[in-house]
């Protein structure tokens, strides 16, 4: 008998100190992910995360599935600033930084 594990996966939205710019991701970890965008930010100039110092979670979502998480990360990439915001918004009004949830 095989047992189903059960996976999950994270799109997360994550910014810069001024809000600035966001940066869209996927995730298996999204605590381990947190830490290595905030170590980008200091040891590596050539990522956008660290281009523009973005390690500030504002927004994430889980699934079950990757490809389910895949489809949504491409789904919001696409969007607009102002269609991101509204989205945030419905979990994180205030655009607060939401690291501490995975600390």
């Amino acid at each position: 008998m095989f047992s189903r594990r059960v996976h999950t996966y994270y799109i997360y939205i994550i910014t810069n100190k001024a809000k600035s710019v966001f940066y869209t991701g996927v995730t298996n970890n999204i605590k381990k992910r947190l830490i290595e965008h905030a170590e980008n930010i200091t040891t590596n100039n050539k990522t956008f995360a660290s281009k523009y110092n973005v390690g500030f979670l504002l927004y994430y979502e889980k699934f079950n599935w990757i490809q389910e998480s895949i489809a949504r990360e491409k789904e919001i990439k696409g969007w607009r600033r102002e269609k991101k915001i509204a989205l945030i918004k419905t979990i994180n009004p205030d655009l607060d930084f939401l690291n501490s949830m995975f600390e």
